[in-house]
């Protein structure tokens, strides 16, 4: 049933990529100064989760690899590593500079110094999440070292301009900025169609089940992988020959709250706060939630702070907002 169960992962890199051409070529021709001994400007990743940008972005990186000799690359998911000591520590790493790097005494400066230090052979990073970093005046510093190009990767444009200030705002005003859009279906069925050759057995499911998998996904590439993952894997713990339709139904709904669950597993101390208020609640008014909040919480944010970690909780799909700013209140989405 199962012939190569990592392509069925998540953070798997294809060795091609599905309807994505127009994002991979302004993307390729972001970074192609780097093919010339030069430095990229900043590129933005924006648009919805599940849409490719981190794997386009990985993607890339790995040709750009290919082609060019001495290049260092580091991947930071800046919600884990969302401090500015844990997202320098993982960029020196990257260059294998954290030998004599203590996570209790090492001054945060001093990293952003060694890594200022390092040889000048280009180093690409993508920052994940960026949005989640909490000191985006990192980014204005990692800006400034001249061998560094930043991808950064966001599902909210607005938000993550937003939340930097004016210096660092004039810097990336001129960034790239490449929006991706959610999938259609038939387009989900083609990137399901290269998961299913490249690690399923010959015969397993066909196209009209793909469609089944790609309409319940709901343009989400995420989704519809994982939907296949669970279902692949029912089928080989029942001993069946084939995906049916019954299966894919069947594991649809699982395989949406494990993503949710592992969604949940990753908020930050405050983003779980609030999403336990809500669901505590049922519904609840931004005021109350705030008041709630506050009452609760160790170190409280700034209401604007708070509204960019509810704005991170709505874009994946954890809560959802009703009604204008007035009249607004907050549910948790089943």
């Amino acid at each position: 049933m199962i012939t190569d169960a990592r392509v069925l992962q998540p953070e798997f890199i294809p060795r091609e990529v599905q309807h994505r051409d127009a994002e991979v070529n302004y993307l390729s021709s972001v970074l192609n100064p780097i093919t010339e001994g030069q430095r990229a400007d900043p590129a933005l990743l924006h648009g919805p989760s599940g849409v490719g940008k981190t794997c386009i972005a990985q993607f890339l990186v790995e040709q750009l690899r290919e082609a060019v000799v001495d290049l260092n690359y580091q991947y930071v998911n800046c919600w884990e590593d969302h401090s500015r000591f844990k997202t320098l520590y993982r960029l020196l790493d990257g260059i294998g500079r954290t030998v004599d790097v203590h996570r209790q005494s090492t001054p945060k400066d001093v990293l952003l110094e060694r890594l200022r230090n390092a040889d000048e052979t280009p180093y690409v990073v993508i920052l994940d999440e960026v949005d989640q970093l909490e000191d985006k005046s990192l980014l204005y510093d990692l800006y400034r070292i001249p061998h560094l190009t930043m991808i950064l990767i966001s599902n909210d444009e607005e938000g993550l301009f937003a939340a930097i200030d004016d210096r660092l705002n004039s810097r990336l005003t001129d960034c790239e900025r490449i929006r991706f859009r959610s999938y259609h279906e038939e387009e989900l069925v083609a990137i399901l169609t290269d998961r299913v050759r490249w690690g399923l057995a010959e015969d397993v499911i066909d196209t009209r089940r793909l469609e089944l998998v790609a309409a319940n996904a709901a343009g989400d590439a995420r989704v519809a992988i994982g939907i296949l993952r669970r279902a692949a894997r029912k089928a080989k713990h029942e001993s069946v020959a084939e995906i049916t339709a019954d299966i894919i139904q069947e594991e649809t709904p699982e395989a949406k709250s494990e993503i949710k669950q592992k969604t949940i597993d990753r908020l930050t101390t405050d983003q779980e706060l609030l999403y336990n208020i809500i669901s505590e609640h049922g519904k609840i008014t931004p005021q109350k939630l705030y008041e709630s909040y506050c009452a609760t919480a160790g170190d409280p944010k700034t209401k604007r702070m708070v509204r960019n970690y509810l704005s991170k909780l709505e874009h994946y799909n954890l809560i959802r907002a009703e009604g204008n700013t007035k009249a607004r209140i907050y549910r948790t989405r089943v």
